[in-house]
């Protein structure tokens, strides 16, 4: 045994080994010793190897998936092994001969398609990068093996971090020998592969092998650096899969441009998917997704980390979606038609990778059967309506026309309740094999016989707790108390009843009659299993010949589930429709932070909305505006809201507003907050003007730029210089649409010497010396940052918040330079913790105030209490 493990671990050395024994997963060597720490499970020891002790552990085959899904998100890589021969076969060739097996599949992080391993509302990509000789950029293709999606780009070096961020892949596979610093920050977890798996020539012979087909040139004009990133996924896939390949679709070539450029950092910044904290609640997904399956949630997600720019396709989207928003009786019908659609796709990926089951079949004929549903419901929408548009009247047709053979067999063939997997039986539904019915017949009839043989040996014997059952050692046999097999090991009955097995609370018997039933028996169910198993593959083979036509009409359920669910959120939230253009307009009138103004309806409370205009290209055009105001007033959450509102509108999607005009933008960046980067040795401020750096060296006129309080990590002077020169560039080079936030009031000078810059700041109020945040913008600067107050309600002590205030005072009192440096030393260092706060009294006067309800009071009694009042002053 420990030979074969050897040998067949020699073919994975990169993966644990998952060595199927019995009813258990084994591990052995260094793979134990890694499982058992990665699983915290226990670590024993079987036989020697060179004399040294086997380490060993194991997992049930009946939950692996709960160990597998764990060590996957550790990073690695499980062959999972199984037998292959039945013991029975084994034995033929001697006593002691090994049940042979064979790795059945590779399982790493980019090619899940367990219902158990995936979320069922994201995509988990596998991504390939390739880079032919001295060719500029990259070839990038991804596929999600569980859906069958496929597609490939060709992508610059400057761009690819932004296009991975945006495919947030589970794996990368890279090129032996590729630098690691050009995917910094990538989380997925990274495969080298020999370079000539990337070799274009071999790739362009196996995708026309993978597609049949003696040209590519229906599919795109491929570049060799794109058909080297392809032809290595689809070799990567098939090695995984141990030469079975998914259902994937053709290759979708993605033109560069045809989306809104978004680097890693601005899509952490902006939350668009996940949190700073890496969770989903709190994001902008989470705020609009209103899908009812898997699928809609997943096509949700790509638009919104894929914002298009063609203003044609994005009004296109935004048409579907005012249909539904207009159709509201029938958008509730179609939702509900789509909450019984199970998910075709990673169905489909199952069953054609044979590891589907019947549940699997019944998803696609619950599918289909939704499909014609919606199809008819679209169909027979009333005229009062818009005219259907373009994207929903090729769904609708998508719909209409899949397979309705296929539906009607599986419905024919499929009982109502089916067991996970196959190999259980029971299954096909009654009458739908007339040979199946007669088998299980025998089987049925055969097992009352059972209990018709318990009945008669119990008489006979004159043993009322006499039992016939059945175990998978001794298949059936007759089972007494010990206080009775005495009396069958005696005559009469021994001569019949055989002994089997003596036990601490029973004894076993069996019967010449008795094992000729159990052998019709066993025949007949195995009969019965091999007449479904045959039935069952013959179905699969149904449905994967459909695989083109299921595949566009899961494309078409889940987008029909994303477009109602946008038009859902815009009905709840009072969204409009975006105007898109090719110009560089940014007019947003009453805009509203999506994921702010959920959280404050769900305590209540209104957002505040503000309008921006950033528009561009016009004489006096202000598209940079110089945003100052004070802490928690609102400039970040301002800033944040103008770039949602851009990515929605060019998702498809209507934006949280009263007006919205946006010309597209085809690069989007943000700079806001701040975080350090301590595994690559970069402080806060090194991150940040990294950050700022890429921004003003890719920036452009169709560009959208949010940049938040740049320069605060350094000296004063220091930031306030990079600050200003930073304005200046984005002004005169990039001339950007932009956004720029910040303390450093000395900025707003700018407005005099660039035309096209304006002043903005947060409105405030001042109340006996407490600020009042009224989160509105208006024109104008800031003269104070009202830094104390808001310490002052961050609960920093009155000690603290008193001696800032004096040194306040100092500072703007003294100027600059060596003058202040004096005032400064002058100013007494530790007395603010020499004076604690006085405790202030209530006097007699103003607890009979807080006690007075006037509107209680008569003309007489108010005069009454006034008096009374002088007296008590007069006391005072």
């Amino acid at each position: 045994m420990m030979a074969q493990y050897l040998e067949i671990k020699g073919a994975w050395p990169d993966a644990l080994l998952f060595y199927r024994m019995g009813d258990f997963y084994e591990l052995f060597f260094e793979d134990a010793v890694a499982a058992a720490e990665a699983l915290d499970i226990a670590l024993t020891k079987r036989g020697k190897h060179l004399g040294e002790d086997i380490p060993m552990c194991g997992v049930p085959v009946h939950s692996h998936d709960v160990y597998l899904e764990r060590l996957i998100r550790k990073g690695f890589k499980v062959a999972v092994c199984e037998q292959v021969e039945d013991p029975a076969e084994a034995k033929k060739r001697g006593s002691k001969s090994v049940v042979a097996r064979a790795v059945q599949r590779l399982v790493t992080p980019g090619t899940l398609t367990e219902e158990t391993l995936l979320d069922a509302r994201a995509h988990n990509y596998l991504a390939a990068l390739a880079r032919v000789g001295a060719e500029e950029g990259f070839g990038l293709a991804w596929a999600d093996v569980s859906t069958g999606d496929f597609a490939v780009t060709s992508v610059p070096a400057s761009g690819l971090g932004a296009e991975l961020a945006r495919l947030a892949p589970g794996e990368l596979l890279v090129a032996e020998g590729f630098s690691a610093d050009d995917l910094a920050g990538l989380s997925a977890t990274l495969t080298a592969l020999p370079p000539a798996r990337f070799d274009s020539g071999n790739a362009e012979r196996r995708l026309k092998a993978h597609l049949g087909v003696a040209a590519l040139d229906a599919f795109g004009a491929f570049s060799r650096a794109e058909l080297g990133a392809m032809g290595a996924l689809l070799d990567y896939v098939e090695l995984t899969q141990v030469g079975r390949m998914p259902a994937l679709r053709p290759p979708r070539r993605v033109a560069s441009g045809d989306t809104m450029a978004i680097d890693a950092a601005t899509r952490a910044n902006l939350e668009l998917v996940k949190t700073l904290q890496g969770e989903s609640a709190g994001s902008l997904l989470a705020a609009i997704d209103r899908t009812v399956t898997g699928a809609g949630a997943r096509e949700l997600c790509a638009r919104l980390t894929a914002p298009l720019t063609d203003p044609a396709a994005i009004n296109r989207r935004l048409d579907a979606v005012e249909w539904f928003f207009e159709a509201r009786s029938l958008r509730a019908d179609i939702r509900t038609h789509l909450k019984s659609a199970p998910d075709i796709a990673r169905a489909l990926s199952r069953l054609s990778l044979g590891r589907g089951g019947p549940r699997d079949l019944a998803a696609i004929r619950d599918g289909l059967a939704a499909a014609h549903g919606l199809a008819a419901a679209l169909e027979a929408s009333p005229p009062a309506i818009l005219p259907l548009p373009e994207l929903i009247g090729a769904d609708c047709r998508a719909l209409a026309q899949v397979a309705s053979p296929l539906r009607a067999q599986l419905q024919a063939m499929l009982a109502d309740e089916l067991p996970l997997l196959a190999r259980d039986g029971g299954f096909i539904a009654k009458g739908a094999s007339g040979e199946l019915d007669e088998t299980r017949a025998l089987r049925d009839d055969a097992r009352k016989l059972i209990a018709g043989l318990q009945a008669k040996y119990a008489s006979e014997t004159d043993i009322a707790a006499l039992k016939v059952r059945h175990n998978n050692v001794l298949g059936y046999y007759i089972e007494v108390p010990p206080r009775h097999g005495e009396k069958l090991t005696k005559e009469p009955f021994s001569g019949t009843y055989i002994h089997r097995q003596t036990m601490a609370n029973a004894m076993r018997f069996t019967t010449p009659e008795l094992a000729s039933l159990a052998s019709r028996i066993a025949e007949a169910a195995g009969r019965a299993l091999e007449i479904e198993l045959m039935l069952f593959d013959e179905l699969v083979t149904a449905t994967v010949a459909e695989t083109a036509v299921l595949s566009r009409a899961a494309e078409a359920l889940a987008a029909l589930d994303a477009t109602s669910a946008l038009a859902e959120i815009a009905a709840e939230r009072r969204h409009v429709r975006p105007r898109i253009d090719q110009s560089l307009a940014f007019a947003v009138k009453a805009g509203r932070h999506p994921v702010v103004e959920a959280a404050l309806a769900r305590t209540g409370e209104q957002f505040v909305p503000n309008d921006s205009d950033l528009s561009a290209g016009e004489d006096g055009s202000k598209r940079l505006w110089l945003l100052t105001g004070p802490n928690m007033a609102g400039k970040s959450t301002f800033l944040r809201q103008n770039a949602l509102i851009a990515v929605m509108a060019q998702m498809g999607a209507f934006v949280p507003a009263d007006e919205a005009h946006i010309g597209v933008v085809d690069r989007l960046f943000s700079r806001v907050g701040a975080a350090d980067d301590l595994a690559r040795g970069r402080s806060t401020f090194m991150v940040e003007m990294v950050e700022t750096a890429a921004i003003l060296n890719q920036a452009g006129p169709r560009s959208l730029v949010i940049l938040d309080e740049i320069g605060r990590g350094t000296a004063t002077y220091d930031g306030l210089s990079i600050a200003w020169a930073a304005v200046e560039h984005l002004h005169e080079v990039n001339r950007s649409r932009a956004l720029f936030a910040t303390h450093y009031h000395e900025l707003t000078v700018l407005a005099e010497k660039l035309p096209h810059l304006a002043n903005a700041t947060m409105k405030v109020k001042e109340w006996k010396g407490d600020v009042i945040f009224l989160h509105e913008v208006g024109p104008g600067a800031a003269d104070r940052s009202y830094g104390i107050q808001v310490a002052k309600l961050a609960g920093l002590p009155p000690a603290v918040i008193a001696r800032a205030q004096s040194v306040l005072a100092a500072l703007e009192k003294g100027g600059e330079g060596a003058k202040t440096a004096k005032l400064i030393d002058d100013l007494p260092l530790f007395s603010a913790s020499a004076k604690p706060e006085a405790v202030v009294e209530e006097s007699a006067v103003e607890q009979e105030l807080k006690a007075l309800n006037p509107d209680e009071l008569t003309p007489k009694a108010a005069l009454e209490f006034v008096y009374r009042l002088k007296g008590m002053v007069r006391d005072e």
